[in-house]
């Protein structure tokens, strides 16, 4: 990715990279009118990097998994989204982007886990 460098963080650099996908795809429906629906998927699609490097901070465990609980949350409502943007205009090609937000939900699911897990002990 052009300026910017990779953290080493699977998690934080696959939902950056998942962000700046969904911003140029975004981009491409505001060109063609379709700006309500872009705005959804806008805000979900960027909020799930955002909640994943803010539970980078953590003040608690159960913060950090709070945090990724709302990405896991984020990832439901982007797919929901993109299966609108499927249904409804054929002339988009969304598979990238799904297969992205795929490893980015296997990642944050993992790690949910692993912190319930955690808990338990």
């Amino acid at each position: 990715m052009r300026g910017r460098k990779e953290t080493g963080n699977v998690v934080l650099d696959k939902s950056l990279e998942l962000s700046i996908k969904i911003v140029k795809f975004c981009d491409i429906l505001n060109g063609h009118n379709k700006r309500d629906i872009s705005r959804q998927l806008l805000r979900s699609g960027t909020s799930i990097g955002a909640n994943i490097r803010e539970a980078q901070n953590h003040e608690s465990d159960n913060d950090f998994t709070h945090k990724f609980k709302i990405a896991a949350k984020e990832i439901k409502e982007t797919e929901y989204w993109l299966n609108i943007i499927e249904a409804c205009y054929e002339e988009y090609n969304i598979d990238e982007i799904s297969k992205l937000l795929e490893e980015v939900a296997k990642i944050t699911n993992s790690i949910i886990t692993t912190m319930k897990n955690k808990s338990k002990k």
